[in-house]
């Protein structure tokens, strides 16, 4: 049975290593990468209003001494603000492509996911999904916004049927390579 449990900056941070397990399994980085990608996420936990849910694997046998739940998924999210990197970058992004008024009409007061991932043994049952959907639930912001690859892959094809929409495609970051799409949906999400 899986079960959606929230953390604080704190656990999230006690977590890491397991959560960039789990990272590492679903988007498989280069190695060199792993240490920057672990020193960005314990940076995310320490930025206002940090959130994050853990799906949990729970034993459902009933036996007396069960072991301790396994993460299976992870999923957390914070308030953007002007002087985070990924939030500068983006806001740029959208002002040159959409003007400033619809840039800081998505970005100006957004939630915005900066991790999703299921263990691949996990991927399918609806594990994400149900993340989202409990990350976003109450959040008071205006809109919750996220990167993604800009391919067809399986994120991708859920947050569009979560409606999220497509705000910048083929955006590459500063420094990287890959192509990604920016996309949003007003919150609350229904």
């Amino acid at each position: 049975m899986i079960e959606f449990r929230g953390a604080g900056p704190a656990e999230f941070t006690e977590q890491l290593e397991t959560v960039i397990d789990i990272y590492t399994a679903a988007m498989d980085p280069p190695e060199e990468q792993i240490t920057g990608r672990k020193t960005i996420m314990r940076n995310h936990a320490t930025y206002p209003y940090f959130q994050c849910y853990f799906a949990e694997l729970r034993d459902s046998s009933p036996d007396f001494a069960a072991p301790e739940p396994r993460i299976v998924g992870f999923a957390y999210g914070f308030r953007g603000a002007p002087g985070q990197w990924w939030h500068d970058v983006v806001l740029r992004g959208l002002v040159d492509e959409l003007g400033q008024e619809a840039a800081h009409a998505w970005l100006g007061h957004a939630f915005e996911l900066a991790e999703i991932h299921v263990h691949p043994a996990y991927q399918g049952k609806g594990i994400g999904r149900a993340m989202i959907k409990t990350l976003c639930a109450g959040r008071r912001e205006r809109s919750a916004v996220l990167s993604t690859h800009d391919r067809p892959t399986a994120a991708r094809h859920l947050y569009a049927s979560m409606g999220f929409t497509d705000l910048l495609t083929r955006f590459v970051f500063p420094g990287g390579h890959e192509e990604y799409a920016i996309a949003g949906r007003p919150l609350p999400l229904t």
